[in-house]
Parts: C-alpha cells; structure tokens; sequence
C-alpha cells in the first residue's frame, strides 16, 4: 500500500499543473488519394511526430517513461494544392499500477479534418494567437490527452488541460473549419471540450478516477475490491445517462473501455454483484450487448 500511495503522489503531482511530455506516434495514410507517394504526406508525418513528441506542452520535463503513450492516425481523404481533407483518429493509454497491463484512456475518431499545408512549413503553437487548423486540431488533442490522463490519476486533475483546449476552440473559431463550433454536431471538438467542463457530465471526470485509480490500480492486490469499485464507477455513468442520454462522452468511454470491462469480468474471481451489473451495463450501452453476455 505504501508504494502504492508513493506511486499515485508522484504520478498525481506531475499532472497537477507541472508539465508532461507524451510518447506519440503519428501516422498519416494517403492511399485514398491514390497519390500515397508524394513526400508531402511523408514531410507531413514527420513534421506532425516532431512537432507533438518535441513540444514543451507545460511546465515541466519528464522522464521518456513517464510520458502518455498515444497514437493519431491521419487518414487523407482527398486533397487539391495545400488544401486537404481528412479524417483523425486518436488515441491514447495509461499503465496499470502492480502490472505491466496498459489500460486504454481516449479513442476518438474525428470525421472533421481539413486544413492547409506546405511542405516543410513550420509547426508551432502558441496559446494567444490562431495559426492554422492543422496546428489548433492537433494540439487540441494534445491537451484533451493530458487532461483525460490526468483525471485516472487525481480528481479533476485535467481540469487546467481542458480549459487550455478550450482556449483553442475559441481561438480556431476566426477560421473557417468545421469542428469548432455548437453548429457543428454532436461529435465535434467544440462539443467534446464543452462537455469535458459542464457541470452535466460531471460523473464522467470522476468515473474516470474511481475507474483507474480506484479500480485498476488495486487489482494487483485485491481483485474483488478492484472489480466493486469499477462497478460503483459504471454506476454513475448510469447516473449521468438517465440524466443525458447516450451522450458523446459516454459513447467514447465505452468506445475505449468496452472490451476491457468484458475482460475484467469474465475472468478471475466471480463478482457477486453481476446481476446489478448487467444491468447497468445494458442500460448504459445496449449496443454492446453481445459484450455482455460473456460476463459472469
């Protein structure tokens, strides 16, 4: 228990306002294009990996073991001179305390991707001035990963994260792509950092919490308490669902976690409570039923 507590303090203060480097891979695929061998796409890649992995996103320098490993997978739909259309997938993890089990934290697929680019032209962010959409999107997702990350870790300890990417959402809204306003749709950038900080969907920052740092840390000592605590944090997600129903956040928890809360309980120690839990999980997601199923 005394490592664990050591390990939570070390991880919690790092994410509490000091900075926090990630371990990203980024891809971008142009096949769609039928043009996949121009150097702008390999130019682009690689400016994109140096750009994330080479930014000082806040305060402080970490360790390349302490950084969030994540991934950003850049589909080219189509593209004219500079101009091109797309769409971004993002994810990212975190480490299981006691284990060398890596737990899924975001998976995010964003269909409204488009942007200018040059080649070699430089990347920079800047927190006080709109660049280019390329810039504001990919640093939008930097910032909502470290805040996500940092709320598995102390509650509501993404909160600065997340109103550093709101500041890119009213930033980006001087350009003219999609994803940046309330017209947007329900699966936009601008409706996943408002809901990140509304008051509505509060239950999710702190399942995320009870969820990792509740939940799976302690697995490794106690699997029953692990699996019960785990429960109570799907429990308010049921709270927050009878509130809004089938809510953005709540589709892109289950998105990451879905297969991991089947795993978790359909091996190991029988969990007493399954009935209840079933239960929850059908109410909150139906549309993984077959998942369910193999729960006992």
């Amino acid at each position: 228990m005394h490592k664990l507590l050591c390990f939570i303090l070390l991880v919690a203060a790092s994410h509490l306002g000091f900075s926090q480097q990630l371990n990203c891979e980024i891809i971008v695929n142009a096949e769609q294009t039928g043009q996949s061998n121009l150097s702008v796409f390999k130019t682009l890649e690689r400016s994109l990996n140096e750009f994330v992995n080479q930014t000082t996103w806040t305060d402080r320098k970490f360790q390349n073991h302490e950084r969030i490993n994540c991934s950003m997978f850049i589909t080219i739909n189509s593209f004219e001179g500079e101009s091109f259309n797309g769409t971004i997938q993002v994810q990212s993890s975190r480490p299981v305390y006691g284990t060398s089990l890596i737990t899924p934290v975001f998976n995010f697929n964003d269909e409204q991707f488009s942007f200018n680019y040059r080649e070699y032209q430089p990347l920079n962010y800047s927190s006080n001035s709109y660049s280019n959409n390329l810039v504001s999107v990919i640093s939008f997702y930097v910032y909502t990963i470290l805040g996500l990350d940092a709320d598995t870790f102390a509650p509501e300890g993404g909160t600065a994260y997340f109103e550093e990417a709101n500041r890119i959402v009213t930033t980006a809204q001087q350009g003219s792509s999609r994803g940046w306003q309330a017209a947007d749709g329900q699966r936009s950038r601008f409706r996943l950092n408002a809901d990140l900080l509304a008051n509505t969907y509060a239950e999710y920052r702190t399942a995320l919490y009870d969820y990792h740092r509740l939940g799976l840390d302690v697995m490794h000592e106690d699997v029953i308490a692990g699996k019960d605590m785990i429960a109570q944090s799907l429990k308010k997600l049921e709270v927050m669902n009878d509130r809004r129903n089938n809510s953005l956040l709540l589709r892109t928890f289950l998105d990451s976690k879905a297969d991991e809360i089947t795993s978790i309980y359909s091996g190991g120690p029988a969990y007493d409570n399954s009935d209840e839990l079933m239960k929850t999980l059908n109410n909150i997601a139906p549309r993984y039923a077959r998942n369910w199923r193999n729960i006992r």
